[in-house]
């Protein structure tokens, strides 16, 4: 069992989604030994995701990267890397800027947490499985099958091919977030869940977007997703932290699809108010990258030994909307 509470925990990407919320799970925890490194902008929405967060001290990812690559002894006392910092535009198109940014830096903190002996847990991503087709099993052996729809996508099944390459699967875990969303996601902008999106829309005037569907067996909202609230994404990859014998990848999931209708129904259940949604086009760029199913396989996780229950997409809405959304607060306010 790995001990967080011995040495200082790095958690790279610490102002975004997941990793503000892990530092807020961490800090639930009575620990303050982190190290917050990101880039932050002075007065930005991301900014605010630090407002109730405990850590020692914040870094940006280019000092970290550099005292990484000049092995400095100002790192001596980290003992664990949760790294989560990353691009995770899916419409990115900048390929030199994925390598470095998504591919580079993991495997340079990859090799300095082996190198010093420290637990490194990495994000990779559903996004890695393209559209489904060839199953979405986190199997290490099987990974070489999957075809991402994306530059995003392809920037995390590069590095996860390498770490199968070099045996490192054994040492260190890589978690396979699939739809993550809750507090802290304002900063995304046009990434942000459909939650925070349509609670915007209906806000405005009474009514939400979907896409519509170019599948024909798929209706107009009933295309599928794995929707995973933030807080039991937190609770998974804390627990994959600490259970240093659980390596290898690992799927992040609710375990069960769901349909935009029902997460659109979930929401105007949660304000109280009548359902009233527009199907509108699904834009060129997206139509031909666009994922219709998933669903995470999420045995693998539970044979390791994960025994909390997880929330409903019901529950977690109706959460994130009222004590999130509605009174514009952060985790941990």
């Amino acid at each position: 069992m790995h001990n967080i509470q011995t040495g200082t925990t790095v958690v790279t990407g610490g102002a975004g989604l997941i990793g503000s919320a892990t530092i807020w799970g961490i800090n639930n925890q009575n620990l303050q030994n982190v190290w917050l490194v990101d880039w932050v902008e002075d007065n930005s929405l991301k900014q605010r995701n630090l407002e109730n967060l405990k850590y020692q001290r914040f870094l940006d990812a280019k000092l970290f990267r550099k005292l990484m690559r000049e092995k400095s002894p100002e790192l001596s006392e980290v003992k664990t890397v949760i790294h989560l910092g990353a691009c995770s535009s899916t419409t990115e198109t900048d390929e030199d800027y994925l390598d470095d940014n998504n591919f580079l830096y993991t495997k340079e903190a990859c090799e300095w947490a082996l190198e010093n002996n420290a637990r490194f847990v990495y994000a990779s991503s559903a996004a890695t499985y393209g559209d489904g087709t060839m199953g979405m099993d986190d199997k290490e052996e099987s990974i070489e099958k999957f075809h991402p729809l994306n530059l995003y996508g392809w920037s995390k099944q590069k590095f996860d091919l390498l770490a199968k390459k070099q045996g490192w699967f054994d040492k260190i875990t890589g978690l396979k977030y699939f739809n993550v969303y809750g507090p802290n996601e304002e900063h995304k902008e046009s990434m942000r869940s459909v939650v925070s999106k349509a609670y915007e829309q209906i806000a405005k005037n009474n009514t939400m977007s979907l896409f519509k569907s170019h599948r024909r067996e798929y209706r107009d909202g009933e295309q599928k997703r794995d929707f995973l609230y933030v807080k039991d994404a937190v609770q998974m990859t804390l627990w994959l932290v600490q259970n240093d014998q659980a390596n290898g990848l690992f799927n992040l999931g609710n375990g069960q699809a769901r349909t935009w209708l029902d997460l659109g129904k979930s929401i105007f259940s949660a304000l109280k108010l009548d359902e009233k949604i527009d199907f509108v086009e699904m834009p060129l760029i997206l139509r031909d990258k666009y994922q219709y199913f998933t669903e995470a396989k999420i045995e693998k996780l539970r044979e390791y030994g994960y025994k909390y229950n997880l929330f409903s997409l019901e529950d977690a809405v109706q959460d994130y909307v009222n004590n999130y959304l509605v009174p514009d607060l952060r985790l941990g306010a």
